[in-house]
Formats: C-alpha cells, structure tokens, sequence
C-alpha cells in the first residue's frame, strides 16, 4: 500500500499495524460464523464488544441487532461510519481455510466492512489529541434486504446518538486491493430498488381433471414472460432498468394442481422515477394475467423493502475523494461507474428530510478494492463478484487499506486530516 509521507506520519495512520491484528480477529471470527438479515445476533456483540473495548459508548438492539458506538471528542461535526452485519444464503464455495460452513456466507464483504470500521475506530480513538467532534460508528443489520436502515432510523437512531453532519460507507469490489473509487456527479452509486411478492391464486385440484381447476402455476408462467417486456418494451433503452423473477413456488406434488403460486420479484432502475413505472407496470401484468387465467380471486402484491438511488453530496465527495488521492496518490483512485447494485444507504441522508427546515444530511460512499496482484494479474475483470459463492477478498492486502481509507475519510470531516 502507497501512502505519501505526510499521510504516513499523521499519528492515526501511523497506528495502522497495531490496528490491524484485532480487525482481523474480528474479520475471521465473521467471516467463519455469517448470520442471515435479521438473524445478526453473534455479529452484532461481537462488533458492540469490540466498539466497547475501543472506549466507545454503546448502544445495542437499535432497529433490531443495530449497533452505534458513540466516541465524544469535544467540539465539532458530528461524523457516522457505518458498516454492515449481515450475510448472505449462499453456500460458501471458496476453499478457504476460515470458510463458513453454516450455509450462509459473507457474499458481500460486509466481513470486511465489519473489521475495517472497527479498526478505523480503534485508530481515532487512539489519537483524540488530532481530531475534535463526535464519531459514531454503526454496524447496521439487514441490509441485504433492504429493511435495517429504515429500521434503526426509525428506532431513533438519530434521537438516540445525535443528527450527523455527514455519513461515511465505503464497500467492498472486484478492484485491486488498496485503490478505491467514487462516483461521478452526474450519476448515482447504485441503484433505487424494490422487492416484492406477489401471491397468485388459482383453484387446486386433481391433475387427471384439471378443467375442473384453475392453474396458478400456468398463471405464474404468463406473468413471468410478460413481465419481460416491462424492460424489453415499455422502458426506453437508455434508462437503465433490472426485473428478476428471483423466485417461485408452488405445489406439493406432480399430481396436484396447488391453490397458490407465489413470486419473489426484484427491480433495479437509475432513478425513483423509473421504479415507481415499472412497479405500476408489474401491477398491471400480474393482475391482467390473473384476469385472463380466470382466478377466483384478485392477487396479492406486497412491497417487502424499497431503497431511493444512492446519490452522494458533491462536496464532500471531493473533498473525500482529495483525501484518499493524498493518501494513495492518483493512480489509485478512480471513478465508479453508475451501478445497478442497490444499497439501503441513502436513507441515513434523507432521514434528515423529516425535521422541516433542515438541509439533508450529506453522504459519502465509495468502492475499495479486494484483489491481490496475484488475483488481479490471475483473473482481473473476470474475478468472482459479489454474491458469488466464490467470492474471496484477499484479506492480507485487503484489510489494511479499508482501515485507512475510512479512517482518512472520517478524518477529513473531523478536522484532523491535513496535519502532518
């Protein structure tokens, strides 16, 4: 990992390799024992325990397993980290010798989140004497389904720990360890989204008589494919649109025509706009298709979660941005093209929206890399994603710039980032 001279001198930095062995504990610990969206209660001790230990004031149970750990430090901004406790239902698939082996897996590297923020905690609460203001450091559940932002935010999140003037997140990608990159300022970092199930019923019975039932299966079929053309035909080619039928089920047996079919269906659009036309759209197929197979009775559609686009302040992105490129100098920051991918992080900036009069709250995000030389050299475009069950950060190379590249953000907004 580069840093420039003034960067390596600064005394939080230079507590770098004293931070990163209990990081990584917490990495592997993790990393091993991955617990699901709203399940998160082992990871979130540990990370509270870890918070604790590092001299922050905490606060468990916010929205579920959220965790906040408060650190005052005199007069000053009011800055939030915030990292991400949950896994994912995906066998892992890595070969690894800390690999999980419960069935679900750290997919995402919210692993690597979880022991990047607490060793950038550790490093600022170590060198108070550099910094003023307030850091608040959450490790939020159930973000892979979208629902534990709004959770701890409506848990009082903000009433609880104080309004923030800024919030920081950093996430994990298939770039070379020690880079990172932001967004542009014409484009959202990821995506506004929404999941749904939909429930179509049709009428059960005997599959030697099926005239005498109402296939909900052959119903799930018609709406599938003409769901289709919700992004083929009714979105224009440079809006950016994603619909996935993720799942379905329906039926006990091949010799039953069941009474219900049920969808899991995910949308993915650039803008708020373009979401809240596709989500009409899938209203009116599903409810057409059921009109025309003659259901008995109307279907039922459930919004499960919903998340705006991720759209990052300008400023402070910049003023981020300058930061990490001091820090690894310019051949190892980039530019993270719009994404498709969806996050629940953009509610902690319009949270702010619900006190009339106040300005919303600025956030930054960007993209860390997770490859080794050797992976990047290896494989380099080609290397598992995110969500894969082959997806392996090389934690050696890894782990230590995610601590730096959040400490030097957090420091940035604390006044404690331009000394030498």
């Amino acid at each position: 990992m580069s840093q420039s001279p003034s960067t390596r001198s600064h005394p939080a930095l230079a507590l770098l390799a004293e931070a990163v062995r209990p990081a990584l504990t917490l990495y592997l610990d993790v990393h091993r024992t991955p617990e699901l969206s709203g399940e998160e209660t082992r990871t979130a001790a540990l990370f509270a325990e870890r918070l604790t230990a590092t001299g922050f004031d905490v606060v468990r149970g916010i929205g579920g397993h959220g965790v906040a750990g408060v650190l005052r430090n005199g007069d000053g901004p009011r800055v939030y980290l915030r990292a991400e406790l949950d896994a994912l239902p995906v066998a892992e698939r890595t070969g690894l010798p800390y690999a999980s082996a419960n069935g679900a897996m750290h997919a995402c590297g919210h692993d690597l989140h979880l022991a990047a923020a607490a060793g950038a905690a550790e490093l600022l609460a170590r060198t108070t004497a550099h910094w003023s203001g307030t850091l608040v450091v959450v490790g939020q559940p159930a973000e892979e389904t979208l629902t534990g932002a709004r959770a701890m935010l409506a848990d009082g999140l903000y009433e609880r720990c104080g309004r923030p003037d800024v919030v920081l997140a950093q996430h994990a990608a298939p770039l070379p360890a020690g880079m990172v990159a932001h967004g542009g300022p014409h484009a959202p970092v990821a995506a506004a989204s929404a999941a749904l199930t939909v429930v179509l019923h049709g009428r059960g019975g005997h599959a030697a008589t099926p005239h005498l039932t109402v296939d909900p299966v052959v119903t799930a079929a018609a709406v599938i494919t003409r769901l289709q053309t919700v992004v083929s035909r009714e979105t224009a080619p440079a809006d950016q649109l994603s619909l996935t039928v993720g799942t379905l089920r329906a039926g006990t047996a091949v010799n039953i025509v069941p009474d219900t079919a049920e969808l899991g269906i995910g949308l993915r659009a650039l803008t708020d706009a373009s979401l809240d036309r596709a989500l009409a759209a899938v209203d009116r197929v599903v409810r057409a298709e059921c009109a025309a197979s003659a259901c008995p009775r109307d279907p039922e559609l459930t919004t499960l979660s919903r998340s705006p686009a991720l759209w990052c302040d300008p400023a402070t992105t910049d003023a981020v941005r300058t930061a990490h490129t001091t820090l690894y100098g310019p051949e190892r920051v980039g530019t993270w093209p719009a994404s498709m991918a969806a996050e629940d992080f953009p509610l902690y900036g319009d949270a702010g929206l619900a006190v009339h009069g106040e300005p919303k709250i600025p956030l930054v995000y960007w993209m860390f890399g997770t490859a080794s030389p050797k992976q990047w050299s290896d494989s380099g475009p080609a290397l598992p994603p995110n969500h894969s069950p082959h997806f392996a950060p090389d934690i050696r190379t890894a782990l230590p710039p995610a601590i730096t590249s959040l400490t030097a953000a957090a420091l940035d907004r604390l006044g404690g980032g331009a000394e030498a």
